[in-house]
C-alpha cells in the first residue's frame, strides 16, 4: 500500500485530499462572500460578471521604433485586441534618450524607444485614444510618458476627461525586484502622488497607478508574498495622497493592480477572490471610503512570465490557456496572455496572434464568461480563499510591525525574502519536488525542430537615433531651455510637477533632459546592501 503523499499550494497552504461541509460550511457567506457586485466582492465587482462587458484583451508589445510598434499595434486591434499594453525599451525606462552611450545596445530591445513627444505621436498615430485604452508598463519615468500620452490626446483634440488607461507607475516594487528605478524613495513617492493628484482633476478615467505584485512573483516571491507585498504596496501610495491632502474617494477608484497568473490553477483564482474581499474592507474599513468604487478591487494580469519554459517551448501555449482560464475564474479585469516564444525574444506576429486567440477562444467558445464567479461555493476555493486571507494578513502585519512597507524596502527586508522563496523553488526544481514538464520530468530526447524567432533589425536604431537628433535640431532651443529650467525650480520646491512636465513634453525637451533635471534636484537610489 503506498504511502499518503502530503500537499501543499506553491505558498505552502496544507491541501487535504478532498474538500466537504466541514471546511467551509457557508456561515461567512453574508459578511465575507455575498453575491457577485456585492461588498466585500469576493465573487467579482460586477453583478453579472463579463456578461455586460468581457474583459480587456491586451498583448504586451512594443520594439524598435514607435513607427514598427504602430503597425503591430494596429495589426493586433484589427485581429480584435481590445485595449493596448505599452512595452517600453530599458533606456526609455531608465531614463535614457536614444544617442546616450549607457542605452547602447539596448535601444528597442525589450519594447518601443519613446525620446520624445515625436515618438510618442507616431506610436499613435492613425489611433484615436478616446476610443481605446492605453496601458504602459512604465515606473521610474512614468510622469513623463503620461505628460506625453496627454499631449498628443490633445494634438488629437481630444477630450482629456474621456481618456483612460494605465500607467503602473509603482516605484517600491522597482526597489525590490526589477530594478528600473532612478530617484530615491521619497522624490519618487512625491512622482507618484503628483500623477494621482493630477489625474482625479484632469484625467478622471485614467489609472494614474496600476500596483504590481507581478514583479514580485517573478522574482521568486509565492502568490500570498505576491498578494501581502502589493497591498501593503498600495496601502502606502493611498497614505500619501492622504498626506497630501486628497479626500479618499476622489482618487481610489482610479487605482488599479496588476499581477503574474502563475500555474496552480486553484491558488490563483483563491488569491484574486482574496485580495478583492481584503481590498475592500481596507478601504471601507480603515480609509472612510464612501463611493462603491473606491472599494471594487479591479486588476489586469499576465498569463506567463517565469512559467514559460525553453524547454518544449510549445507546451508554453498550454500553460497560458489554464492560466488564463484561472485568470477569468478569479475576475481580471484585463487579461495579456504571453506568447509561447517569449523566453527567448520579441513574439512575432504569429506567435502575438495566437496568444490573442486564445483569449478569444476562452471568451467566446468555453462558456467561461457566461456566469460570475462559476467556482464560488466550491468548498475547495472557498476554504483555499479564507486561508489565503489569513496568511496575506499576517504577512501584512509583519510589514506594518517594521514600520511598513517603505521602511522594509529600503532596509532591504522584502528583497531578502523573495530571495529566500527563489533560493527554496529552485532547491525544489532542481530536486524534482516541483514537476516542471519537459524540463525536470517528461524530457524529449533528440533534437528540437528550428524555431523562427523574431530578429530586430538594426537599422530601427539608426532610425531612431537619426529622428531623435532631428527633433532636436528644429526645435526651439530657447523654449525648450526655458522649460527644463522651469522643471528643475519646481522640483526643487513643492509644486505639482504634471504641469511643468507637460510643458516640457511639449517643448520637445527628450526624456533623457528631463530626467537629468530631475536627477540634479532628486539625486539617484542606492540599493540597500542585504546580508
Amino acid at each position: 500500500m503506498s504511502e499518503k503523499r502530503e500537499s501543499t499550494t506553491p505558498s505552502g497552504i496544507p491541501r487535504k485530499p478532498a474538500y466537504g461541509p466541514s471546511d467551509w460550511d457557508g456561515s461567512s457567506y453574508a459578511s465575507g462572500v455575498a453575491d457577485p457586485g456585492c461588498f466585500p466582492y469576493t465573487r467579482g465587482v460586477r453583478a453579472d460578471g463579463y456578461r455586460g462587458k468581457l474583459w480587456t484583451f491586451r498583448q504586451y508589445s512594443g520594439f524598435g521604433t514607435a513607427d514598427e510598434s504602430n503597425a503591430r499595434y494596429r495589426y493586433l486591434l484589427d485581429q480584435g485586441q481590445t485595449g493596448l499594453s505599452v512595452a517600453l525599451d530599458l533606456p526609455t525606462q531608465l531614463g535614457y534618450d536614444s544617442d546616450d552611450p549607457r542605452a547602447e545596445e539596448e535601444v528597442g530591445r525589450v519594447g518601443v524607444a519613446i525620446d520624445t513627444l515625436d515618438d510618442m505621436q507616431r506610436l499613435f498615430a492613425g489611433i484615436a485614444l478616446e476610443r481605446i485604452t492605453t496601458s504602459f508598463t512604465i515606473n521610474a519615468t512614468a510622469a513623463v510618458l503620461l505628460a506625453m500620452y496627454v499631449a498628443v490626446a490633445k494634438r488629437q483634440g481630444a477630450d482629456l476627461r474621456k481618456i483612460s488607461g494605465t500607467i503602473q507607475n509603482d516605484i517600491l516594487k522597482e526597489y525590490v525586484s526589477r530594478g528600473t528605478w532612478i530617484y530615491p524613495v521619497e522624490p519618487s513617492l512625491r512622482l507618484i502622488v503628483d500623477t494621482i493628484d493630477y489625474c482625479s482633476r484632469e484625467l478622471p478615467r485614467f489609472n494614474a497607478i496600476s500596483v504590481a505584485g507581478a514583479h514580485f512573483r517573478d522574482a521568486g516571491a509565492t502568490a500570498v508574498q505576491e498578494l501581502a507585498f502589493t497591498l501593503a504596496d498600495g496601502i502606502t501610495y493611498v497614505q500619501r495622497c492622504l498626506e497630501r491632502g486628497m479626500e479618499i474617494d476622489a482618487f481610489a477608484g482610479n487605482i488599479s493592480f496588476f499581477f503574474y497568473t502563475h500555474s496552480d490553477f486553484f491558488e490563483e483564482v483563491a488569491k484574486y477572490r482574496a485580495a478583492r474581499r481584503i481590498w475592500a474592507r481596507l478601504m471601507r474599513e480603515r480609509f472612510g471610503a464612501h463611493d462603491p468604487r473606491s472599494w471594487a478591487f479591479r486588476f489586469g494580469l499576465v498569463c506567463g512570465g517565469s512559467t514559460l519554459q525553453a524547454e518544449q517551448p510549445m507546451n508554453n501555449a498550454i500553460r497560458v490557456a489554464f492560466e488564463a482560464m484561472a485568470s477569468v475564474f478569479g475576475g481580471a479585469s484585463s487579461i495579456f496572455t504571453a506568447a509561447w516564444d517569449e523566453p527567448f525574444a520579441i513574439p512575432t506576429q504569429e506567435s502575438a496572434e495566437l496568444a490573442l486567440r486564445t483569449q478569444q477562444i476562452l471568451a467566446y467558445e468555453t462558456g467561461a464568461a457566461e456566469v460570475a464567479d462559476p467556482l464560488g461555493g466550491s468548498y475547495y476555493v472557498e476554504s483555499l480563499t479564507d486561508a489565503t486571507e489569513r496568511h496575506v494578513l499576517g504577512i501584512m502585519a509583519e510589514i506594518a510591525e517594521r514600520g511598513g512597507m517603505v521602511a522594509c524596502v529600503e532596509g532591504g527586508y522584502i528583497q531578502q525574502l523573495i530571495a529566500d522563496e527563489a533560493y527554496r523553488k529552485q532547491r525544489r526544481i532542481e530536486a524534482g519536488d516541483d514537476v516542471l514538464v519537459g524540463v525536470n520530468r517528461f524530457r524529449t530526447n533528440g533534437t528540437a525542430h528550428r524555431l523562427e524567432l523574431f530578429e530586430l533589425d538594426d537599422s530601427s536604431v539608426r532610425t531612431q537615433i537619426a529622428r531623435l537628433q532631428a527633433v532636436r535640431a528644429r526645435r526651439d532651443p530657447a523654449r525648450a531651455g526655458a522649460a527644463l529650467a522651469h522643471l528643475r525650480a519646481a522640483a526643487e520646491g513643492t509644486e505639482n510637477l504634471m504641469p511643468p512636465l507637460i510643458e516640457a513634453v511639449e517643448s520637445y525637451c527628450t526624456l533623457g533632459e528631463i530626467c537629468d533635471r530631475l536627477r540634479a534636484a532628486f539625486g539617484e537610489f542606492r540599493e540597500p546592501i542585504v546580508i
